[in-house]
């Protein structure tokens, strides 16, 4: 028990800026095995900025308090996945081969694919929550969170870790996890979509997966396989597949 403690304190200190015990480092070991809990961590993020939606929309506009939620998360996480997904958007908009793009999603700058994209999946992520009911919005971003995250695990499951140095931060957590690390992982993912008390809602699995999987296959020809960039990358598409999802699930089955 006290080993998964100390497993997941290193995946919410890895992911997030959330004070942990000093006790807590980034051992590889732990990081690598941490994977299972991203969704938990997910979790905790999405509920964070949940509760800012809450209590803002007592005082401010429904857009306001969402632009406050968001503002959370991604202070909370230290814009940790939109900073994977905007590289990607350099690496993969300006890269013609493989070494090319590793080194452009290395670079720290942003480019202008990762100034764009990171800009069109933020107002998209906004104006999709805005289009929902407000009293789902707390559970939609909790949700988003947690089997976003769970989804970007897939891709830790069925494709390899391509990056040949040693000096990658994330390289231990973006490597290949174990099946049952998975389903530990599902388990924490899906959890929050039980509060909906709807059956259909677990339909949003499919376009949120089929997401993962054209991406994945673009990681496959460009690079042969993926790093923690193109993880985030994955988290951060298929969060915006989950929300539009939900609307279409409103419309059309609800």
């Amino acid at each position: 028990m006290k080993k998964e403690i100390h497993i997941f304190f290193t995946a919410l200190m890895f992911f997030t800026r959330i004070p942990c015990p000093k006790w807590v480092d980034h051992d590889p070991l732990y990081l690598q095995k941490s994977s299972r809990y991203f969704p938990l961590v997910g979790i905790i993020v999405g509920s964070i900025g949940a509760l800012v939606f809450y209590g803002a929309s007592f005082m401010f506009s429904t857009e306001i308090a969402l632009l406050l939620s968001m503002f959370s998360t991604i202070y909370t996480t230290g814009a940790f996945h939109e900073d994977g997904f905007a590289d990607v958007c350099d690496g993969f908009g300006g890269g013609w081969t493989k070494d090319k793009i590793l080194l452009i999603m290395k670079d720290s700058r942003l480019g202008t694919y990762g100034t764009i994209g990171i800009l069109l999946i933020l107002a998209i992520k906004f104006a999709a929550l805005r289009e929902m009911d407000v009293a789902y919005i707390p559970l939609l971003i909790i949700s988003g969170h947690s089997l976003s995250r769970f989804i970007a695990t897939t891709l830790l499951y069925t494709h390899e870790y391509v990056r040949d140095t040693d000096d990658s931060k994330a390289k231990p957590a973006a490597k290949k996890m174990s099946a049952s690390m998975l389903v530990i992982s599902g388990i924490f993912g899906i959890i929050p979509l039980i509060f909906f008390y709807n059956p259909f809602v677990f339909l949003v699995l499919i376009p949120m997966y089929a997401s993962k999987m054209f991406l994945a296959a673009k990681f496959t020809k460009w690079i042969g396989g993926q790093t923690g960039d193109c993880a985030g990358a994955v988290q951060q598409f298929s969060e915006v597949i989950f929300y539009l999802t939900m609307i279409a699930l409103w419309i059309y089955i609800w």
